[in-house]
């Protein structure tokens, strides 16, 4: 690991989220995970750096328990998460966010169906007002109050981002997984989703890990970086920090 890692967050010393120790995962002969050791801290934006194939994503997955690591250790409010039974995991997802890349609508649903789905599947809310309420908020905190009646069909790519995103929120999540959440999309729009990224910090307090190799996404909402290569973590610091990296390969992200 170069010089830039640290062991101590930067951003917050609020006591970690999530903490993973000696993380390895292997698909048959191909090892995507060697070593990984992270932490997230309460109310912190952490962004993971890398070219496609690093494992990244498979990371992120094995936080959830979608995929087993094969070795090394994953907590989640303080719950290890291998040792969980179905139940408890279940339990631990609905304090979990996830947006996929695609932003995973249903497009037979209009917006408002897409949101009050999970508030009723997950959350068992049967209430109207309670519904609706939530639905109007969260129209609002990802800045599309008017298109609760449209079909996905009729949103571009920027607006399925940010409906996806927001049926994520309603069920007010204290941790966010972003897989990906600026790639298809110009670069004015992607600096929308990133600012979005931030402002959901800021107003929820939630605490978020985001995947990206897009840098300019990465500017605006990391508090902290992580930078991937070969199934491992090579660097750890600032925006600023990594910036001025002197590894090769960690300044290759920055041209």
């Amino acid at each position: 690991m170069s010089a830039e890692t640290t062991t101590e967050s930067t951003a917050s010393g609020n006591g970690s989220v999530i903490k993973i120790s000696g993380l390895a995962k292997s698909f048959g002969s191909n090892e995507v995970l060697k070593d990984i050791n992270l932490e997230l801290h309460k109310e912190e934006n952490l962004v993971i750096l890398g070219k496609s194939g690093t494992g990244k994503s498979v990371t992120i997955k094995c936080i959830v328990g979608l995929l087993t690591q094969d070795k090394g250790n994953i907590k989640v409010f303080d719950k290890e998460v291998e040792t969980l039974s179905e139940d408890d995991l279940k339990a631990l997802r609905v304090r979990i966010g996830f947006l996929f890349q695609s932003g995973a609508l249903y497009d037979s649903m209009t917006v408002r169906e897409n949101l009050e789905f999970p508030l009723r599947r997950v959350l068992k809310i049967s209430d109207k007002n309670e519904i609706d309420k939530r639905v109007e908020e969260i129209l609002q905190g990802v800045g599309l109050p008017d298109a609760v009646d449209k079909m996905p069909s009729e949103l571009s790519g920027g607006m399925r981002k940010r409906i996806g995103l927001a049926r994520t929120m309603i069920l007010k999540p204290e941790i966010m997984l972003y897989d990906e959440p600026t790639t298809g999309l110009d670069p004015i729009t992607s600096k929308e989703i990133s600012e979005l990224i931030q402002s959901m910090k800021e107003n929820y307090h939630v605490s978020s890990i985001i995947i990206t190799h897009d840098i300019a996404c990465a500017k605006i909402t990391a508090d902290r970086m992580l930078v991937m290569d070969s199934g491992r973590v090579i660097a750890e610091g600032s925006f600023d920090e990594l910036e001025h990296s002197k590894d090769k390969l960690v300044n290759s992200f920055f041209k």
